[in-house]
């Protein structure tokens, strides 16, 4: 339990490094891809509207689990910048509960709307 209530107490130079910098930009690009997905989902229906509707705009264009892969992107940028093994296996754990779910979740999609759907990825742009 030690590693897991212990706090890391970080030099002020690592504030310089490069691997700090980077992690917190990916942490902030994952956030803002996070937040503006689930704004696109949270406005899919108007008050009153019933049934599913394709999500579209933003990463959506791109992929089915937009919202997925924010989150894994912000955790990843989160393990960069701290660069600690506790933040590390949160940021694999993280992939390995949300990867299944973007993809089932774009099989899902496809089988509701069939030729309706777009040609997207379910969770890495242009890969996967």
């Amino acid at each position: 339990t030690r590693m897991l209530t212990h706090v890391h107490a970080y030099e002020e130079s690592w504030f310089l490094n490069p691997r700090f910098g980077g992690g917190i930009a990916l942490f902030m690009t994952g956030m803002w891809m996070n937040m503006m997905s689930d704004e696109i989902l949270r406005n899919l229906r108007k008050p009153g509207e019933t049934g599913y509707k394709i999500p579209k705009g933003g990463m959506f264009r791109y992929v089915s689990g937009a919202n997925f892969l924010g989150e894994i992107i912000e955790w990843s940028g989160f393990a960069l910048a701290t660069a600690s093994f506790e933040a590390s296996a949160f940021a694999i754990f993280t992939f390995c509960n949300l990867a299944p779910r973007a993809y089932h979740h774009h099989l899902w999609y496809q089988n509701e709307f069939k030729d309706k759907y777009p040609r997207r990825k379910a969770l890495i742009p242009f890969v996967f």
